[in-house]
């Protein structure tokens, strides 16, 4: 070949090349191999990495063979690429680990805290046995709880629990590990109570039974034995989808309606003395706090412990303001609150900190409606629970359509209430 000058044709092999590393590639991802927490492990999949090479080998010769196509091809080159590759593949996991290892160090990639709620024997063998750092990456804050033998919850108890849910929401905790035997169901389901409350995925972690029943594998395998005692709403990939969709809706919406929002500002401020803009503290995801923008539409600037809903016919409400509110031109400014991360486009419409503190006595899964972003308008504004919520039938029935946005969320519903929205809007019902 050196003499006559031949080169083989390389685009051949570059695509049997191809074809092997995705074989591979899906191997190893279907068990797992490439999850965050099987990646930081320092120990070397030798094993899995070789079996799973040999797999692919075996297949791409049955492959060839079928195909007819083995002629084509190099059996020096062929030997040469099943023996090298494998050691390649182990050299790239390892460098691979240890980049990761400092990646996640330096909290660049993969690090979160971590909430870890249990007794305190259950926790000290979780942690003999490394159990948590098959979990992932990030810092462990432990809580723990009185021991089993208890009849009842202490009130050190709760405090505890509520300083673990304080924590969580502090720190934008993704997940809860609890570390309580499997058969303590009164101990269970009062933190549960607790955790409800959260916007988080919540594990109850093998038990010293479950270990014993599977010899201590479960160190091995905490995702599979793990069990789930409650989901976040949404997943991250879910959470990145809908952002990435508010932020290129709000700003293609702010591009259109700058007309109209120079011109509303205008107006208002010709109108009547004060602001433009009305500023008010409301809660937002996770009860994390913030201020959201309205176009002034009333006479007073209401924004502490005691605020009056508005009803039909408000004497606070400015001439101008009467007919922002009908067409309600008086939210466009919570398009910035979208673009800042505050809001969502769709979603339960946030209410008054001094409402939301009524409305939570009232109602004990009111701030289940605070495990997704608020939004310019949800699924209960969609089926005409908008304006006043004069009893608690009123603030059942929004937070029963909320819940039922967040239980059923897709994109698809997203746009069905946009649409519905526009549609709304355009008839001007239930707006004052």
């Amino acid at each position: 070949m050196l003499v006559n000058h031949d080169l083989p044709n390389l685009s051949s092999y570059c695509a049997i090349g191809t074809l092997a590393g995705l074989l591979y590639v899906l191997r190893m991802g279907g068990r797992g191999h490439y999850r965050l927490p099987e990646a930081m492990a320092p120990a070397l999949e030798t094993g899995a990495i070789l079996s799973c090479w040999f797999v692919t080998a075996l297949l791409l010769a049955l492959l060839a063979f079928l195909l007819k196509i083995g002629p084509s091809y190099s059996r020096g080159a062929f030997v040469a690429f099943n023996l090298l590759t494998p050691l390649l593949l182990l050299a790239a996991r390892s460098l691979s680990k240890a980049s990761l290892s400092i990646a996640v160090s330096h909290k660049i990639v993969g690090w979160r805290p971590i909430v870890l709620i249990g007794f305190s024997d259950e926790i000290a063998a979780l942690r003999e046995q490394r159990f948590l750092t098959r979990v992932g990456a990030g810092d462990i804050k432990t809580f723990v709880l009185s021991e089993p033998a208890s009849p009842v919850t202490t009130l050190a108890e709760a405090n505890i629990l509520r300083s673990a849910c304080d924590f969580a929401r502090r720190q934008d905790c993704r997940e809860i590990l609890l570390a309580l035997p499997w058969n303590d169901a009164g101990h269970l389901e009062r933190v549960r109570g607790y955790l409800k409350t959260l916007p988080v995925t919540v594990w109850l972690l093998p038990d010293a039974n479950i270990r014993l029943l599977t010899r201590d594998a479960a160190s091995e395998c905490i995702r599979t034995l793990a069990f789930h005692v409650q989901r976040a709403p949404l997943s991250e990939a879910e959470c990145l989808i809908k952002r990435t969709v508010d932020i290129v809706l709000s700003t293609l919406a702010l591009l259109f309606f700058s007309p109209l929002l120079a011109i509303t500002a205008i107006a208002i401020k010709l109108d009547s003395p004060g602001p433009i803009i009305f500023r008010q503290e409301r809660k937002g995801f996770n009860k994390k706090h913030f201020t959201i923008f309205k176009f002034r539409t009333m006479t007073v600037q209401e924004n502490g412990p005691a605020v009056a809903q508005a009803i039909r016919d408000d004497p606070r409400v400015t001439d101008l303001g009467r007919i922002l509110r009908s067409m309600s031109v008086d939210e466009l400014p919570q398009l910035f609150n979208v673009l800042k991360g505050d809001m969502s486009l769709v979603g339960p419409r946030p209410h008054a900190l001094a409402h939301d503190d009524q409305f939570e006595k009232m109602l004990s899964n009111y701030s289940n409606r605070q495990h997704v972003k608020p939004g310019i308008t949800g699924w209960a504004q969609c089926n005409g629970a908008r304006g006043a919520t004069p009893s608690v039938d009123h603030i059942a029935q929004r937070v029963r359509l909320d819940l039922w946005y967040i239980n059923n969320w897709s994109l698809k519903l997203d746009a069905r209430i946009l649409i519905k929205t526009l549609s709304e809007v355009l008839k001007q019902r239930n707006a004052y």
